[in-house]
């Protein structure tokens, strides 16, 4: 029987930094036991964030005055981008609910994405040895993941390119550590605009089916006190 879970589904764009704070402190009640599981949905302003594998002087060749922040992050992998038009999902979950097995829960975050995809019946795959989401021929990626897991709770998640220019993808870093790399966004790939709103219920569904949860909205009310005031009024506004 699935285990009940909340889903915390942001409509309006959510600076890097203060969704990384809510997911701390998220992640701290979640393995307390103060609070169940929780999935962030999410949009954020233009940001590049470098994971522990990130090369930031080989990587980063942002030019002088784009508007985007640059940070830091404790997620895997390398760099990548983040802006409007681009699904972010950032399940807070215990894997001592769901295998202990942080490769086997990477592979969940890829078969949620394959499924959310195939919803718009865009047919999407993965690649031996790179993390991700990609669309053949030629390769092209849709989807990138990178994940935090400390006492076997997870942190950070997946972004899913719905609607957005991926130029920054390759023109201000070399996102993942791919020199080649290209990469797509869902509505380029079906010939017309979607929304993020399009998508969100399909990735909420993929995610509760994957990892068997009952999502429930959050309370506006829950958690008082664990997370930055800025969200109480996003929740309010949700």
């Amino acid at each position: 029987m699935p285990r009940g879970a909340y889903l915390l589904d942001l409509r309006e764009p959510v600076p890097y930094v203060e969704a990384w704070d809510v997911q701390r402190s998220l992640a701290a009640a979640v393995s307390q036991g103060a609070m169940p599981e929780t999935i962030m949905l999410l949009e954020h302003p233009p940001v590049v964030t470098l994971g522990r594998r990130a090369d930031g002087e080989r990587e980063l060749h942002v030019p002088d005055g784009a508007e985007v922040d640059v940070v830091e992050t404790d997620r895997g992998g390398k760099s990548t981008f983040h802006g409007p038009g681009q699904l972010v999902a950032y399940p807070i979950l215990d894997l001592t609910r769901h295998g202990r097995d942080v490769k086997e829960y990477v592979r969940g975050l890829e078969v949620a994405l394959l499924r959310t995809l195939a919803s718009f019946g865009i047919e999407s795959t993965t690649i031996d040895g790179l993390t991700g989401v990609w669309l053949h021929s030629p390769p092209r990626k849709i989807a990138s993941i990178g994940v935090h897991v400390s006492r076997w709770v997870t942190t950070h998640g997946y972004a899913l390119n719905v609607d957005l220019d991926p130029a920054p993808f390759t023109e201000w870093i070399t996102a993942c550590g791919l020199e080649d790399a290209a990469f797509t966004t869902m509505a380029r790939e079906l010939g017309r605009p979607l929304s993020v709103d399009d998508v969100r219920p399909h990735a909420a569904a993929a995610l509760a089916e994957v990892f068997d949860l009952a999502l429930e909205p959050i309370p506006a009310d829950e958690g008082h006190g664990l997370w930055p005031q800025p969200l109480h009024a996003r929740l309010a506004r949700a």
